[in-house]
C-alpha cells in the first residue's frame, strides 16, 4: 500500500494505493461516501481494497478537496471539484496500468460515480454498494440530521425550510459539524443514479453499446445490505435497475445480509459484502 499526494485545484488530495498482486486484471478507484458516512466506512472500504488488491486488482483511493487528509475545508469542496477530483485520481491510476477500469463508490460516491463517467475517455465497470439513487432525497435526509439535533432544544419547527433559505440566498449551511456550501448541496441535489449513456462519451468511434455482445458489455455490481434474511431490492432501486438495464449495462443485483456499517455507532463490518464484490469482480 502506498500513500501518497496528488497535487489538484485548491491543494493536494490524500491516496491510497493498493497495486496489484502479480499481473493486474483491472484498475479500480474508490469513492467514498459522504459527510460521516466516509469516517464510519473506512475500515470496510481498506479490507476490500486489500482483498481486491491480493486477487490482482490495482485499486486507487481517494480522499476528495474538503475530506479526510486532503487540502481544504469541507465548506471548500462542491460537486464540480469532486468530479474533477475523480478525473485526477484517473488520470494518476492510467500513469500505473492500463487495465479495464472499474469505478466503485459507496452510498454518495455512487451518485459521484455515475456523474463522472461520462466525462472519463472511456466506458467503465461499477461496483456499487448501498447506491443512492436521488441525490434529492439523499440530501433531504442529510438535512434531517440538523432537525434530529434541534429537538432537545425544542427548536426544530422550520429548520428544513431555514437551511433551504440560506442556502437559495449563497450562504452555507452547518449540519452535524458539517459546512456545506449551496454548490454542494446543489450538485447533490440535482443528480440521479442514471446510467451514463456511451452515446454522450467523449470517446470517438464509440459502437453502439446494445450492440455490443453480452460479454463485452460493461458490467454493474450493485449491493445492498439488510440486517434481515431474505431481503429484496427496494423498488426504487429495481426500477434504476431496469433503466442500467436498458442501456445496455450488465447488472448482477443483490441484497446482501449485513448491518448498514456506514452508518452504525460501533464501527462494524459486513463479510458477505466483500466475498459477494470479489465474485462479481471474477464475472467482470
Amino acid at each position: 500500500m502506498l500513500p501518497f499526494f496528488i497535487p489538484g485545484e485548491g491543494g493536494q488530495r490524500f491516496c491510497l494505493y493498493h497495486p496489484a498482486n502479480g499481473l493486474t486484471r483491472g484498475a479500480i478507484i474508490y469513492l467514498h461516501p459522504f459527510a460521516e458516512e466516509m469516517n464510519k466506512s473506512r475500515r470496510m472500504a481498506a479490507i476490500q481494497a486489500r482483498a481486491m488488491a491480493a486477487a490482482g486488482f490495482s485499486v486507487l483511493q481517494i480522499d476528495l478537496l474538503g475530506c479526510g487528509d486532503s487540502s481544504g475545508d469541507f465548506s471548500d469542496a462542491s460537486w464540480q471539484a469532486w468530479q474533477d477530483d475523480v478525473l485526477l485520481a484517473y488520470r494518476w491510476l492510467r500513469t500505473q496500468t492500463d487495465a479495464a477500469l472499474t469505478l466503485w463508490g459507496l452510498r454518495a460516491g455512487c451518485l459521484l460515480a455515475g456523474t463522472v463517467a461520462v466525462n472519463l475517455p472511456e466506458p467503465t465497470n461499477f461496483i456499487l454498494w448501498q447506491p443512492v439513487v436521488s441525490g434529492n432525497l439523499h440530501w433531504q435526509q442529510f438535512m434531517r440530521l440538523k432537525m434530529a439535533g434541534e429537538l432537545a432544544s425544542g427548536q426544530a419547527k422550520g429548520v428544513t425550510a431555514q437551511l433551504k433559505q440560506r442556502l437559495a440566498s449563497g450562504q452555507s449551511v452547518e449540519i452535524v459539524g458539517y459546512e456545506v456550501v449551496p454548490e454542494l448541496a446543489g450538485g447533490i441535489e440535482a443528480s440521479e443514479l442514471l446510467p451514463p449513456s456511451l452515446s454522450n462519451s467523449p470517446i470517438t468511434a464509440q459502437p453502439d453499446i446494445l450492440q455490443i455482445s453480452e460479454a463485452k458489455k460493461p458490467a454493474v455490481a450493485w449491493f445492498e445490505l439488510s440486517t434481515r434474511e431474505n431481503a429484496t431490492l427496494a423498488p426504487a432501486s429495481q426500477k434504476r435497475i431496469e433503466q442500467w438495464q436498458s442501456c445496455g449495462y450488465r447488472v448482477q443485483a443483490e441484497t446482501i445480509q449485513g448491518p448498514a456499517f456506514w452508518q452504525t455507532t460501533e464501527i462494524e463490518d459486513a463479510p458477505e459484502l466483500i466475498v459477494a464484490t470479489m465474485a462479481a469482480l471474477e464475472a467482470f
